[in-house]
């Protein structure tokens, strides 16, 4: 089964700015250890990123086409204010999981993209990725 991981906007500045919240870790680290626990879980993953909504949609949408098993979306600058993002997530014909690395529920944000997700992962950093790869996967297993 293989898995799209999308990485939103402002990811490729995990590491360089706001390290106190996010960790030191840079999105080409985040890339190596998805792709570390998707080998565990027997997954393949195809990785993601892009600071235009755009050309996230049309990824999806191509995903969809692809027949992706599922995916999972740090949307991080795409969490609020991108109705068009929501709505692709909606109209896919897979699951899809949230994860952020912190909680932003924390922060007093709250993500608009969860309501059209099968469910979200905030608060476990990097780990995060990990249960959603699990959950996606054994999700796909028990479908059959």
């Amino acid at each position: 089964m293989k898995i799209l991981v999308v990485h939103g906007a402002g990811m490729n500045m995990r590491g360089k700015a706001q390290v106190e919240i996010f960790g030191p870790m840079t999105l080409p680290e985040y890339d190596a250890q998805i792709r570390a626990y998707a080998a565990e879980l027997a997954v393949e993953v195809e990785i993601f990123h892009s600071n235009i909504e755009g050309e996230v949609i049309n990824r999806l949408y191509a995903a969809h086409d692809e027949g992706i098993a599922g995916a999972i979306i740090n949307p991080s600058g795409y969490s609020r204010g991108y109705p068009a993002l929501v709505a692709a997530i909606g109209n896919v014909g897979f699951p899809t999981i949230e994860v952020h690395i912190s909680n932003p529920a924390r922060r007093g944000n709250v993500s608009e993209v969860t309501s059209t997700c099968l469910g979200s992962v905030t608060g476990f950093g990097i780990a995060g990725y990990a249960l959603a790869l699990r959950g996606l996967r054994d999700r796909a297993k028990a479908k059959g």
